[in-house]
C-alpha cells in the first residue's frame, strides 16, 4: 500500500475520528451551542405551529426587522455589562433620540441633519451617563434609572405626547429601501453586530472593557484609566442607542416618545442569556445575537399563535432566571477548580 493510500486510511481510522471530535467538542462554546439548539427548536415549533405563515419571506423579514434596532441596542448594552455597569436609560435615549430627530426644525434641514441629530442627542446621554459614574461616582443603577426618567420626561416635553410623523420622503427612500434584496435596516444591524464584535474581541478597547469588568483595581494598577474607559463605554452604549432610533423611525416613520419602551429590559435579557457576566468580566457578542434572535423569534411564534403576552411574558421571566442560575453555577464551578 503507498504512502498516500496509508494516511487516508489513517485518517479514517475511528480512533482518530474519535479524537478530532474530542478536540472539537473541548473547543466548543457549550453555551453558544445550547442557545443555538434553542433557537432551533423554536424555529421547529413556529413552522409546526403555522407551516403556512413562519417561514415565508415576509415573516422572516419581519423578525429581523423587530431584532435589528432591539439587537444594535444590545450591542451597546453587551459593552456597559462587560465593563460591569448597568443601563437602564437606553430605552428612553432611543425615545429622546427619535423625538428630537423628528421635529419640524430638525427635518427642515434634511435627512443628514436628521441623522447627525440623533447621534449626538444619542452619544451625548450616554456620555453623560458614563461622566456620573466615572468621575461622579455615582452606582449605575441610579445615573441610569435618572437618565431613564430625565430623558422620557424630555422627550414627551418636546414632543408635546404627539406623534411626529416624518414629512421628508428623501429619509425613507434611503432607510426603508432594499439593498441586494435585504432591507437596509437588516444591513445596518449586520454592519453594527460585526463592528462590535470586533471592538470587543480584537482591540485593545475590548480587552480593556474586558479588563474593567473583571477588576477595575488590577486594571488601574495595569495602567489603564478607568474612569475615562468607563465613560467612552456609556458613550458607546449611547451611540448605539442613535443608531436604533434612526431604525426605529425608519420602520414607524414617526418619532414618539414612548419609543423604546421596554427596551432596556430586553437587552439586558438578550446580553444575560447570551453569556456575558452581570458582574462583569467577560462578554460574548455572539451571544447576544443569538439571545436577541431567540427572544425576536420566541415574540413571533406567540404573535402568529394568537396567544396571549402575558404567558409570553412568563417564558421570557423563566429563560432569564434560568441563564442567571446557569451563570452562577458555572461561577462557582470555575472558582472550585
Amino acid at each position: 500500500m503507498n504512502e498516500p493510500t496509508l494516511a487516508a486510511a489513517a485518517a479514517t481510522h475511528p480512533s482518530r475520528r474519535r479524537r478530532w471530535w474530542g478536540r472539537w467538542w473541548a473547543r466548543a462554546d457549550i453555551r453558544l451551542t445550547a442557545l443555538a439548539v434553542v433557537l432551533i427548536g423554536l424555529c421547529v415549533v413556529g413552522y409546526a405551529t403555522r407551516p403556512d405563515a413562519f417561514l415565508t419571506e415576509a415573516n422572516i423579514s419581519t423578525v429581523l426587522r423587530l431584532a435589528a434596532a432591539i439587537g444594535v441596542v444590545s450591542v451597546g448594552m453587551t459593552f456597559v455589562i462587560s465593563a460591569g455597569g448597568i443601563d437602564l436609560s437606553v430605552g428612553s435615549i432611543v425615545a429622546l433620540s427619535s423625538v428630537w430627530m423628528t421635529t419640524w426644525a430638525t427635518q427642515s434641514y434634511g435627512v443628514v441633519v436628521m441623522v447627525l441629530c440623533a447621534l449626538l442627542v444619542g452619544t451625548g446621554c450616554g456620555l453623560v451617563n458614563g461622566l456620573l459614574v466615572a468621575y461622579g461616582r455615582v452606582v449605575p443603577f441610579i445615573a441610569t434609572l435618572a437618565m431613564m426618567a430625565s430623558a422620557r420626561g424630555l422627550a414627551e416635553r418636546i414632543s408635546g405626547r404627539q406623534t411626529q410623523v416624518v414629512d421628508d420622503p428623501a429619509f425613507g427612500a434611503v432607510f426603508q429601501a432594499d439593498l441586494l434584496g435585504v432591507p437596509v435596516l437588516i444591513w445596518i444591524f449586520a454592519a453594527v453586530f460585526a463592528g462590535g464584535w470586533i471592538l470587543l474581541n480584537r482591540t485593545t478597547f475590548g480587552r480593556r472593557t474586558l479588563a474593567v469588568g473583571g477588576n477595575a483595581e488590577a486594571a488601574r494598577l495595569a495602567g489603564i484609566d478607568v474612569r475615562r474607559h468607563t465613560a467612552l463605554v456609556y458613550a458607546l452604549a449611547g451611540f448605539c442607542c442613535a443608531i436604533a432610533a434612526i431604525m426605529v423611525v425608519a420602520r414607524t416613520t414617526s418619532g414618539a416618545s414612548t419609543n423604546g419602551l421596554y427596551y432596556e429590559l430586553d437587552a439586558i435579557a438578550a446580553v444575560v442569556i447570551g453569556g456575558t457576566l452581570l458582574s462583569g468580566g467577560r462578554g460574548s457578542m455572539t451571544g447576544t445575537l443569538l439571545g436577541v434572535l431567540i427572544f425576536t423569534t420566541l415574540s413571533n411564534v406567540f404573535t402568529l399563535n394568537n396567544l396571549e403576552t402575558d404567558i409570553q411574558n412568563i417564558a421570557k421571566g423563566a429563560i432569564i432566571v434560568f441563564a442567571v442560575l446557569l451563570q452562577a453555577r458555572t461561577r462557582r464551578r470555575t472558582s472550585l477548580h
